[in-house]
């Protein structure tokens, strides 16, 4: 579906005046790259001579960041623990304007951290470090209380749910009427295992893996995808349901019967590493901004088009989606 150029500049204007809270699972990643010589003695792995490091937000950290590249202003809830990474990640916050008061700290569990060793442009190995127990009612309940304390001047609300014990069913229970009550567009990044705890959702944005797995169909087909989306959107009761589907772009149910595709607009990929949080992201922002599900739907398949041509978790500026909006469309779509 293509977007007038006068819609791009209505919606693109808009970017950047819309506060957005972000709930989910905080983590920090961690890069380190090297190259590959020789394998090691003592196993046959790869022995990878590191020669850079970098750190970057994680999860609902990075669903943060895509927002505040955006322009809007996230609020970002999570719990992290009391500990050397909950430091560093206080920092990068920092750098990236994005406050962390809203931030619940617990001693009891570790900050999680994703370890990613990367050789000549291809990751070698992952390693975490984690605690994925469910969050206490206590912490629950602070959780709660930061929403209530924000619900008037949010325009709409993320959950970033990786599985990390933050997002439990008797949270969701409340969140998600109080946004339905409030006028509040919610949105949600589902983990596979929970999927049917997000009943009556604005919006729920699975891969075609996690699709697949909730409906009990892997998706082969273009029918397989069909019945995969419409069997999840009844049974969710959701307004919407975009099902990204790697190389093969998006498609998005809507509870009105329409079904649309959009095909990839990628040029290049070198990494989907949190292309998931920049779709996420950039369309609850375009919706803030005035979209239609269809136009969200678009500008956030644009948007990933952008960061999995970068490696490790990008994000994409109000400009320059704005451009790559305009190049595509200005050539017939």
């Amino acid at each position: 579906m293509p977007i007038k150029i006068d819609r791009i500049n209505k919606i693109s204007s808009n970017l950047g005046k819309s506060t957005i809270l972000i709930l989910g699972d905080v983590m920090l990643d961690e890069y380190l790259y090297g190259s590959v010589t020789r394998i090691s003695p003592e196993a046959p792995v790869p022995v990878v001579e590191i020669n850079n490091e970098q750190l970057r937000l994680g999860g609902a950290a990075n669903v943060a960041n895509n927002v505040r590249s955006l322009g809007d202003e996230p609020i970002l809830v999570g719990v992290i623990g009391e500990d050397d990474a909950s430091i560093k990640l206080s920092q990068l916050l920092k750098e990236k304007g994005i406050s962390r008061d809203n931030l619940i700290d617990d001693s009891e569990r570790r900050t999680t951290i994703k370890t990613r060793i990367i050789a000549h442009s291809q990751q070698v190995v992952r390693a975490d470090r984690e605690d994925t127990d469910e969050i206490s009612s206590g912490l629950e309940k602070r959780i709660l209380d930061r929403f209530n304390s924000v619900s008037d001047k949010i325009r709409g609300v993320i959950i970033s749910d990786y599985g990390k014990g933050v997002i439990t069913a008797s949270l969701l229970e409340k969140i998600i009427p109080a946004c339905r009550e409030e006028g509040i567009f919610v949105a949600v990044d589902p983990k596979e295992t929970h999927f049917f705890n997000y009943s009556k959702v604005c919006v729920i944005t699975p891969n075609h893996h996690e699709a697949g797995f909730a409906a009990g169909r892997r998706i082969r087909t273009d029918d397989d995808l069909n019945y995969v989306g419409k069997f999840l959107l009844e049974k969710l009761q959701a307004d919407s349901i975009l099902i990204t589907r790697g190389e093969r772009g998006m498609a998005l149910f809507n509870a009105n019967g329409e079904v649309d595709y959009f095909p990839t607009v990628a040029k290049k990929v070198f990494d989907v590493t949190g292309a998931g949080d920049t779709v996420i992201a950039s369309f609850v922002s375009a919706i803030a901004a005035g979209a239609t599900l269809k136009e969200a739907a678009v500008i956030s398949n644009c948007a990933a088009g952008v960061v999995v041509g970068e490696i490790g978790t990008g994000t994409v500026s109000a400009a320059v989606l704005t451009e790559e909006l305009k190049r595509h469309f200005a050539n017939g779509g």
